[in-house]
């Protein structure tokens, strides 16, 4: 009911266009709007909250309020990031986003293998995400001091190099791209329905629409984009490489996400934002629908692995003709949605640099490759001795039932996303468009015919040893600091422990045995200023002439002295 909500809340936002500004700390500025680019995206994240939701209830284990709360708030983040017009809102959502991702790899948090997969995608991320604050600071140094956004590329040099330096590193960080695209590997991890979300339209889109955001302060800077274009060609072609080699279907789903966000940071550095931005929608649906069908045959089914999943899509029909739906759109099929909002992409890498499109093309033939060789295997026909059941305690129909709307909803916006794009004229067909269409037909017939006797080279399945060498030098040494001061903080806690029980026993020991003089010392000094004072109320009769022969002896005694001490 509540992504329900948002959803009809995100639709009317886009409608109306809303926007608020609020004075955050001194000279620092707090605002949200919606405009075009984030009309977009908050339709697209709610429509995927609602849906991954929807299907999330058919797992029992899942129907539970930690879970729906943490998406919740995880799906609350990444609104509040996309419609962030000031640096500072953008942080704390940013923020927000990161620690609950941690929370949904880590659900099953029983399990020592998903702890250390949220710890190696949270660590990962949070040291990119370093470059947010450096952003802010350079952004404040360099005159922008409300940090908006849009005024950003009006920072004074040298600082404005430094804001662009700080907001590339985290927005590539968060979207998985090279040379950080493995800890998208170990978010798989986590439930499928977190895998879907994640992957589609939060997180790992985030930094991809940061840097469409932020097209102009990367033009300004100058160097940027043509960094930012060749990061997002370079990890769309190896990623998409990385995916052929996989044998597990949500790691190969995992290594098309890096490659697919690689074309929308490849629109962010040539200035198509138009296209990237469209990329990211469709990208959305498809990859949500992907996730969530690979998840019903692991609830199902009990695997993942591709050689295991023979048969899968006869066995269920609904799933495996979604699915192979959404891998048609994924391989860039004419005429789904990502082959439109593909080719918009290359088109503008083509006006900037003609090196950038045939990579571009490159990686679009591989997208084709590894849709087909996912599809080809779960089409197969099962094994003769296959007696594979259905999983015990598993509720099937219910599965079945909770999946049939949101993958069939899903599978229209795949298969159909692109006709809107064509009736708005943002698209017209020439030759590229036929080019490329073509190109990923015959790569998916080529494929067909060989799917079964592609290899898997070690170092594209082990996603360029990225991961090996990222828990060398970034997890294992952040986790052994981390255990080395947690025993520090013991001892100190210890000793701070020590201390205070010595101080009570101390205190329990006086208690005992010195507090019965101390009382009587006090005493005795009341009970002697009362006797003193007994006594002094005694010369005082009220009768004068003894008041004149006390004064008579003081003086005499007074004298006395006085001869005495000279």
């Amino acid at each position: 009911m509540v992504a329900a909500a948002v959803l009809a809340l995100a639709v009317a936002a886009a409608l109306t266009r809303p926007a608020v500004d609020a004075p955050l700390v001194a000279g620092i500025r707090a605002g949200l709007a919606v405009d075009g680019l984030s009309a977009l995206m908050v339709v697209t994240v709610a429509a995927a909250t609602l849906a991954v939701l929807g299907y999330a209830a058919g797992e029992a284990e899942l129907r539970t309020a930690r879970f729906v709360g943490c998406m919740l708030l995880f799906a609350g983040a990444m609104l509040v990031t996309v419609t962030a017009t000031t640096l500072a809102v953008l942080l704390m959502s940013w923020e927000v986003m990161g620690a609950m991702s941690w929370a949904l790899i880590a659900y099953h948090w029983r399990e020592p293998e998903s702890v250390r997969a949220a710890h190696t995608a949270f660590l990962t991320t949070r040291l990119a995400d370093v470059g947010l604050y450096v952003a802010a600071g350079a952004a404040l140094a360099g005159g922008v001091g409300s940090l908006a956004l849009a005024e950003l590329p009006a920072a004074t040099e040298p600082w404005l190099h430094v804001v662009a330096a700080g907001l590339v590193v985290a927005a590539l960080g968060k979207s998985a791209q090279l040379p950080l695209s493995f800890w998208l590997s170990q978010a798989m991890r986590g439930p499928s329905p977190v895998s879907a979300l994640l992957h589609s339209a939060t997180m790992v889109a985030a930094g991809a629409y940061l840097l469409l955001r932020l097209a102009p302060l990367l033009e300004t800077a100058g160097w940027a984009a043509p960094l930012v274009a060749w990061v997002g060609a370079a990890t769309a072609l190896l990623m998409g490489l990385v995916a052929v080699a996989q044998s597990d279907l949500k790691q190969l789903l995992a290594a098309s996400t890096c490659a697919q966000i690689g074309f929308m940071v490849l629109a962010a550095g040539v200035g198509g934002v138009a296209g990237g931005a469209l990329q990211l929608v469709a990208h959305a649906a498809t990859k949500s629908l992907l996730f969530l069908a690979a998840g019903a045959w692991l609830v199902l089914l009990g695997t993942k692995q591709l050689g295991e999943l023979r048969g899968a899509a006869r066995r269920y029909p609904l799933v495996g003709v979604t699915f192979t739906i959404g891998a048609a759109a994924l391989a860039g099929l004419p005429p789904l949605s990502l082959w439109v909002t593909k080719d918009l992409v290359l088109a503008a890498a083509l006006e900037q640099n003609t090196a950038l499109y045939v990579v571009g093309m490159a990686a679009a033939v591989v997208s084709a490759i590894y849709s087909t060789k996912a599809v080809w295997w779960i089409w197969q026909p099962p094994p003769s001795d296959e007696r594979r059941v259905r999983r015990i305690g598993t509720d099937e129909s219910a599965v079945r039932r909770n999946a049939f709307l949101p993958l069939s909803v899903l599978a229209a916006l795949a298969a159909l996303f692109g006709i809107p794009v064509l009736a708005w004229g943002t698209w017209e067909l020439d030759v590229p468009e036929l080019l490329s269409g073509g190109l990923a037909i015959a790569a998916a017939l080529v494929t067909w015919r060989l799917a079964g006797r592609i290899g898997a080279p070690s170092l594209l399945a082990s996603w360029l040893g990225l991961e090996r060498l990222a828990h060398a030098v970034i997890v294992r040494p952040v986790l052994v600091l981390a255990r080395a001061l947690a025993r520090f903080d013991d001892r100190l806690d210890g000793s701070v422990t020590a201390l205070a029980r010595g101080t009570v026993a101390l205190a329990r020991g006086l208690d005992r045995r010195g507090e019965g003089a101390v009382e009587g010392a006090v005493r005795g000094i009341t009970d002697g200023a009362r006797a003193l004072g007994r006594l002094a109320r005694r010369p005082q009769t009220g009768q004068v002439h003894q008041y004149y022969a006390q004064a008579a002896a003081a003086l005499a005694v007074l004298a006395l002295v006085v001869i005495v001490m000279g």
